[in-house]
């Protein structure tokens, strides 16, 4: 009889270990106006994913911001436009921010993720220099992919999740206040937490 508990209660035990809550990572920003919920993919872009949770774990985005805006108005009329939201904390903690080791470039071509309407990608100048600083495009803006015309490399950016909750939002602060492509005053984000 004991033999036979010691198994059983091992089983009862492994059984009640709480599972992940989802597939996938999601987290929020947390936003003056709500919150915009996140679903990432590790899969696709591993090296992009552990980067920026690894930044929300050492709370580099507490306090930071929102504070670009490109749309169809404040760019050159002779350039190719897109349209998104950038955020980070080149504003709030530029100190932090240069410290940044740059994320080898996880381009669009290797990973699939396109930058279609709510994507979230990195913010770089030369591939490998990607840091703390993200946005997430408003329409489908195939000229952040691999060989589209918004990069001069044409190497594109890297994308690694989706807005899955409060698109709303990201409307909303693209359609704030702003002085050329820079909003005035930014768009405060109290925090970016895992869910």
């Amino acid at each position: 009889m004991p033999r036979l508990f010691i198994p059983m209660f091992i089983l009862f035990f492994w059984g009640c270990t709480p599972k992940p809550k989802y597939l996938n990572p999601h987290v929020a920003i947390q936003t003056k106006y709500g919150d915009i919920e996140l679903e990432l993919y590790p899969k696709q872009a591993p090296k992009t994913v552990a980067a920026f949770l690894s930044y929300i774990d050492a709370g580099f985005y507490n306090n930071s911001s929102f504070y670009r805006v490109l749309n169809m108005e404040n760019q050159p009329s002779n350039a190719p436009k897109t349209e998104l939201i950038q955020g980070g904390i080149w504003k709030t903690n530029y100190q932090q921010a240069i410290k940044v080791k740059g994320i080898e470039h996880e381009n669009t071509q290797q990973t699939k993720i396109l930058h279609t309407e709510g994507t979230i990608s990195l913010a770089r100048a030369a591939p490998g220099t990607a840091g703390t600083e993200f946005f997430i495009v408003i329409g489908n803006q195939p000229g952040l992919d691999f060989g589209g015309e918004n990069c001069e490399d044409r190497l594109g950016y890297a994308a690694f999740g989706r807005v899955i909750k409060g698109l709303n939002l990201v409307y909303k602060i693209s359609g704030q206040k702003s002085n050329g492509q820079y909003f005035s005053p930014m768009v405060d984000v109290y925090n970016i937490v895992k869910l």
